[in-house]
């Protein structure tokens, strides 16, 4: 079915690709239109799910990964 990529980058956000539906705790929708989104890892974003680069700020450090999620077919 496909392969899933996340990137969680050094001392900054996770990217996920896109677009994609948001969808918070009380089922409110956000539609992101992007290719690749960034989703803040920080917990600093006034944006939240997305990063604002607050990490920049804040002191965030955190290692970078890649985790490569496989779909089986069905």
């Amino acid at each position: 079915m496909g392969e899933l990529r996340i990137q969680a980058r050094l001392n900054g956000p996770l990217r996920v690709p896109g677009p994609l539906t948001v969808r918070d705790e009380s089922g409110a929708e956000r539609k992101i239109e992007q290719e690749l989104v960034s989703l803040c890892r920080c917990g600093g974003s006034k944006d939240k799910p997305l990063c604002d680069s607050a990490h920049r700020s804040n002191g965030f450090t955190a290692p970078a990964v890649t985790l490569e999620l496989e779909r089986p077919a069905p």
